[in-house]
């Protein structure tokens, strides 16, 4: 349904033209990388450095692996090293290699509503079965729903904080009660339950840091990348970090290795594995992002939408004034509002609005919100 949006968005520019179509569907940055990185992608394509386009080592290039192994020990205090970092071609390429790695046919993954919905194809691809739980009002875990859906059949659960499309943060009391209830659920069932975090939007947090997995439960793997917070989305690049308390951590990451090979994805890009080192800890200004959800949440929110207050990432994801947000979603597009139905992500009833884009056209748009609360008679 997003890229539907997307395609449609394209083809009302195209007929209506860029200043009249409010196109709000898919998570494509319009801001550019930090000046860092063009300065040090402009000096390693200019540098005589030989060898820079050739194989490297399966997981990737040791000292890019040793900067993030660095990086996370600093974060975390765990003792990360190069041999828990794999390389991966962006988010979507570590979460298929980690299931490949993990899931036998049949296995179940748990996955909390709203989420993103090739969640349910990268599970599908190696055997797996989504099972999808309900959240909170606020989108937080309910516990009790997710105690009544852990079995023996559960290999793993899957998390996604900052959420897409919700924008909400997993607090550290949530995740230590997370990492508790799985805890007890492997041992009753004599195998671990992964816990797996999807982080692509970690470094884009408003209000606070964004507390890990890492230190709340020792069976964890994230899968993440660089797109969002160097916003640099079309070159994927991302990793796969294993913890370094995971029980099977040497079985893990061979056969991480391995899926990563054989799944076709091979490497991650060369030049971009060089890239990262020389970067740092450059990030995208967060300005932008902060005042185009505050223009959103406050204008929706005055004329009747109902919506939590995102705290990272770059989405709102508040009700429709109808059940059909299909319905909803179509009607919005006769104004040439492009925005993609709740359904898309596991919760009907809500619509997503992606919030990444000029603070100037979101300007223009207040107004077409407006005319569309009113055919709603919302005010």
């Amino acid at each position: 349904m997003i890229r539907q949006m997307f395609e449609e968005g394209t083809k009302r520019i195209k007929q209506f033209g860029a200043e009249n179509v409010f196109d709000f569907s898919i998570g494509n940055p319009v801001f550019e990388p930090p000046p860092e990185v063009r300065q040090n992608l402009i000096k390693l394509i200019q540098s005589n450095q030989k060898g820079m386009h050739r194989y490297m080592p399966n997981p990737g290039y040791p000292e890019t692996r040793d900067f993030i192994a660095d990086q996370l020990k600093s974060e975390y205090g765990l003792s990360f090293s190069q041999d828990d970092i794999i390389m991966t071609v962006g988010a979507g390429g570590a979460l298929n290699v980690i299931f490949r790695t993990l899931l036998n046919p049949g296995d179940e993954v748990i996955v909390f509503k709203p989420y993103f919905v090739e969640y349910d194809s990268y599970i599908a691809n190696h055997g797996g079965i989504s099972k999808a739980i309900n959240t909170t009002d606020t989108f937080n875990f309910n516990f009790d729903f997710l105690e009544n859906a852990l079995s023996q059949k559960v290999k793993a659960v899957l998390i996604n904080s900052p959420n897409n499309p919700t924008g909400v943060v997993y607090s550290s009391d949530e995740l230590e009660r997370l990492g508790k209830l799985l805890t007890m659920k492997s041992d009753e069932y004599g195998h671990s339950i992964t816990l797996i975090s999807d982080e692509p939007y970690k470094n884009i947090s408003f209000s606070q840091s964004v507390p890990s997995i890492f230190n709340h439960y020792s069976h964890s793997i994230i899968g993440t990348s660089y797109s969002k917070d160097l916003a640099i989305p079309g070159e994927r690049i991302g990793y796969i970090a294993i913890s370094p308390n995971h029980g099977d951590r040497n079985l893990v990451r061979e056969g991480a290795v391995i899926a990563l090979r054989i799944l076709g994805f091979v490497n991650a890009p060369a030049l971009w594995q060089r890239v990262l080192p020389l970067v740092g800890n450059a990030r995208v200004d967060l300005k932008p992002y902060l005042i185009n959800r505050d223009l959103l949440y406050d204008h929706l929110t005055s004329i009747g939408f109902s919506c939590v207050k995102p705290e990272g990432a770059f989405y709102l994801f508040p009700k429709c004034p109808i059940d059909d947000d299909k319905a909803f979603v179509a009607e919005a597009q006769k104004l040439n509002l492009l925005l993609v139905p709740g359904s898309g992500f596991g919760t009907p009833g809500h619509f997503r609005i992606a919030y990444c884009f000029d603070t100037e056209m979101i300007k223009r748009s207040l107004p077409v919100f407006t005319e569309l609360a009113k055919r709603y008679h919302m005010i």
